[in-house]
């Protein structure tokens, strides 16, 4: 699932006539990167959540036969947050774990590592498995601790949550999907109970939430392409 309903108020005025995945970054799109990425891992099943502007992301998207996937659609109307989404999307992600993205968020990561994080969630019972990233100047605090390959609610350093994580859907239990809920208290008391797991990503990672990080991300892959 790739997550792009959010207004993106930090990216205004770009995003006033233009959903934030949309916008580009090296000649393509924020969400086509990804969209490129999970077909290289052989994820071929993607569910988009939209919610401003969403007709736009259907018609840039289409059913993403481009990209040899299967695209469809969750629409929200009014944004419902991360795991409102979620768990609105879940009658087409099914029970079995699935990986979740931020669609404004540009990384290296390979998603075909889901594969094998699902298997140990399998078999370890977990809910959750987080990917942490080191933390960004605008983000200094971190959100969560990891020991070994256990999320940890509390506890230092801190590293940042990357927006990537693979989900069984008995973490979304009696989250209302008609109503926003946000992600991180889930995570927080799967944590607690010792049922989410953590790896620390040292590759790429930029979360594009402003014109300026988008711009300098532009640039940066202008110039590799040169």
């Amino acid at each position: 699932m790739l997550l792009a309903a959010g207004r993106g108020e930090r990216m205004r005025p770009l995003t006033d006539a233009c959903p934030k995945p949309l916008l580009r970054a090296g000649g393509r799109m924020l969400i086509e990167w990804h969209l490129l990425a999970l077909a290289r891992a052989g994820i071929v099943d993607v569910v988009v959540n939209h919610a401003h502007l969403g007709a736009q992301v259907e018609q840039a998207l289409g059913d993403g036969a481009r990209w040899n996937l299967r695209i469809r659609y969750s629409p929200e109307g009014e944004a419902l947050e991360t795991a409102g989404g979620i768990a609105r999307a879940l009658p087409m992600l099914g029970e079995e774990p699935f990986v979740v993205a931020a669609s404004d968020v540009y990384t290296d990561f390979d998603y075909a590592r889901a594969m094998a994080i699902a298997s140990r969630m399998r078999a370890d019972d977990l809910l959750a498995w987080c990917l942490l990233v080191p933390n960004p100047a605008h983000h200094p605090s971190g959100d969560f601790a990891m020991h070994d390959d256990r999320l940890l609610a509390e506890g230092e350093p801190k590293l940042t949550f990357s927006g990537i994580g693979v989900y069984r859907a008995d973490l979304f239990d009696g989250v209302d999907p008609s109503r926003k809920a946000p992600l991180a208290p889930l995570l927080r008391a799967a944590a607690l109970a010792g049922r989410a797991g953590a790896q620390r990503h040292d590759g790429r990672w930029i979360d594009v939430g402003t014109p300026q990080r988008l711009a300098a991300l532009d640039a940066q892959l202008q110039s590799r392409d040169r």
